[in-house]
């Protein structure tokens, strides 16, 4: 299988099965010095992991990271990282019914018309466990850019009809639904109630807001800041669409509006407006960047649903086992995670774009030898 590793300096190899043995990631490109432990990791972990309320998978995973390499009293050594996760709560005999059959929404038949044979407990690769790796890597991706003034706030923004109508960061991890909005929180919870009555599902909008990252980052053709974003973003399974800025609103603006102007002060250049959330010609503008990513809803639903055999029987299949009504509250620190691990990867590229930087860098550095 290809393609489970991204990232150009800064990269992450995602591996593992919902229920094999275990999941990790090995980061490589993580400069030496970082401080960094387990606790670290484990608090984003526990951000993700299943169980925490009603509104969750009942899958019991304590999800605890363990380091086996590229970390020396408590500091990276700039080799690589390696971090496992061990699975303990499988309950494979769950999925018995959909060994020959394909789950609606789900990859079973994209994935079995590619390789030719799946691991259908509880998706395999496919599942979306396989996060697991990308928040570990997000973790330390995180740790680095904090390093360097760079802040996220990420948060649900809605859930299916309920958006939040204000923003107070310090709500978000007051409720299980990760809402920076009381009210809405409250609001939303009676949804998905009715939802869960109904043996349905929910999806919704998560919104990531990035400070202190310094203007310069990306290229302006095929490495633009936001492309690579978007399909750092778009990547993770349950997302289908992704913005920036004012994102498909602009589509309905003109020029006159959308356009962000600028002005001195300080004796700094700063925008007057921020439509384009923080990215301009593919490159940061180094005001705020703002990405949404829309998460559908969870396929795995237990009423009827029309699909077809492995042999080509048309059936109707119900599906068991445990399984979130609704993604997006487990998926908030995910998304946050791979915008953190492309931003560091995008700071280490930014090193080499001009020659009186490299010098400087050199100089400096032939100075203290």
């Amino acid at each position: 299988m290809g393609k489970s590793s991204f990232g150009n300096i800064f990269t992450v190899t995602t591996w593992g099965e919902s229920h094999g043995r275990a999941l990790g990631a090995v980061i490589d490109g993580c400069p030496a010095g970082l401080p960094l432990q387990e606790e670290d990791i484990q608090e984003f972990l526990d951000r993700r992991k299943p169980g925490q309320s009603r509104f969750t998978t009942a899958r019991k995973e304590g999800d605890l990271a363990e380091i086996l390499s590229g970390v020396f009293e408590g500091k990276t050594t700039g080799t690589p990282i390696s971090v496992i996760v061990q699975n303990t709560d499988q309950r494979s005999r769950d999925y018995g019914n959909i060994a020959l059959s394909y789950r609606p929404g789900h990859a079973d038949y994209t994935f079995d018309q590619k390789y030719g044979i799946r691991d259908y407990r509880g998706g395999g690769r496919s599942s979306g466990r396989e996060t697991i790796g990308r928040t570990i890597a997000g973790a330390i991706a995180s740790k680095l850019l904090k390093e360097l003034g760079i802040v996220f706030c990420t948060y649900t923004k809605s859930i299916g009809p309920v958006s939040i109508k204000e923003l107070n960061p310090e709500e978000i991890t007051r409720n299980a639904l990760y809402m920076p909005d009381a009210l809405a929180a409250k609001e939303a919870g009676a949804y998905l109630e009715t939802c869960m009555n109904k043996g349905d599902s929910a999806g919704g909008i998560i919104e990531c807001r990035i400070t202190g990252v310094p203007s310069g980052l990306g290229d302006p053709v095929f490495g633009k800041l936001d492309a690579i974003l978007s399909h750092a973003v778009m990547s993770i399974g349950a997302v289908k669409a992704v913005e920036i800025g004012d994102g498909i609103r602009t589509a309905g603006l003109n020029g006159s509006t959308d356009n962000d102007g600028f002005c001195m002060q300080n004796g700094a250049v700063q925008k007057t407006s921020n439509h384009a959330g923080g990215i301009m010609g593919g490159i940061s503008d180094g005001s705020e960047i703002i990405l949404r990513a829309a998460v559908k809803p969870t396929p795995s639903i237990s009423q009827p649903q029309k699909t077809v055999s492995s042999a080509g029987e048309n059936i109707t299949l119900e599906i068991h086992g445990r399984h979130d009504p609704v993604i997006v509250p487990r998926a908030v620190v995910v998304v946050e995670s791979m915008c953190a691990i492309t931003l560091a990867d995008a700071l280490m590229a930014n090193m080499s774009a001009r020659m009186d930087r490299i010098k400087d860098f050199y100089s400096s550095l032939h100075k203290n030898i």
